[in-house]
């Protein structure tokens, strides 16, 4: 049985939003993790941002991870990153293609009733030309 249309986009948007709110934690628990463990990093914000920069695997260079420990930590921040980022990128292709999907399946249910019907057709067509062949005044002719 397949998800009522209005049902799939739900969960489609509900999986969007999870999607969001996990890469949001992640990325803010590793602003908190880079901010804490390493002590070139002053601000929270820096934090973040060598968090974001970790993630996304940009690096862009202007703040780095300086201890064995902030790098080790960083290995963990890319690796949820990038599957996190991944997933967000799953869901919002998943909200695009949804529709597409949807109208096609349209078609093609319209297609299948419209088959089903000539069907239905040949079907009856079939019966009364049986039942022609075989009514009583055409039995004598044999």
């Amino acid at each position: 049985m397949r998800p009522q249309p209005r049902r799939l986009h739900r969960i489609i948007q509900q999986g969007l939003i999870y999607s969001l709110l996990l890469a949001v934690a992640i990325l803010g628990l590793g602003g908190v993790g880079f901010w804490l463990i390493d002590p070139n990093i002053k601000t929270l914000p820096d934090g973040l941002w060598l968090a974001f920069t970790t993630a996304a695997t940009v690096g862009f260079g202007d703040v780095v991870p300086s201890t064995h420990a902030s790098r080790a930590f960083s290995v963990i921040v890319v690796l949820l990153g990038l599957a996190v980022l991944s997933l967000v990128t799953a869901s919002l292709s998943a909200v695009f293609v949804e529709k597409e999907v949807e109208a096609e399946e349209r078609q093609i249910e319209k297609d299948l009733m419209r088959e089903i019907r000539h069907l239905r057709h040949e079907v009856a067509d079939l019966r009364h030309d049986i039942q022609a062949l075989s009514s009583p005044d055409r039995a004598g002719d044999h």
